[in-house]
């Protein structure tokens, strides 16, 4: 009797649930982890984008820039993949292009290579 010939199939490892969940996430930021009104800035290959974290457990945020948000408009940042079906929920991270909703449309961008935390200051009221 033949055996079948047993064959391997190469899967990358971030193609891989476990790993993508477990993965020690470095080099980005999670918006649902910032203060409210905390400013960035994001340039990705193609564009540099001016955000402000207005509901972060929601994932709310007012941006600018390139093409489709040339002025302030608020957003939802989904979060951030590598082109297939896994989402890092609310997630900014460089080498991944960030996901946007507004006005029922979807937005993706091209992959972040810099991301910047602005200093939020304290004011005082005198």
């Amino acid at each position: 009797m033949n055996q079948p010939a047993s064959t391997l199939s190469a899967v990358p490892a971030t193609a891989v649930l476990e790993n993508w969940a477990n993965a020690h996430w470095t080099d980005g930021c999670q918006v649902d982890e910032l203060p409210l009104f905390q400013p960035l800035t994001v340039i990705t290959q193609n564009t540099l984008y001016e955000l402000m974290v207005v509901d972060p457990s929601r994932g709310r945020i007012r941006l600018r820039g390139g093409q489709f948000f040339p002025e302030w408009r608020e957003a939802q940042l989904a979060g951030c993949s590598l082109g297939g079906s896994f989402l890092k929920m609310r997630g900014i991270y460089a080498g991944f292009c960030m996901e946007f909703h507004v006005g029922g449309e979807t937005i993706i961008t091209s992959p972040v290579m810099r991301l910047t935390l602005s200093h939020l200051e304290e004011r005082t009221a005198h």
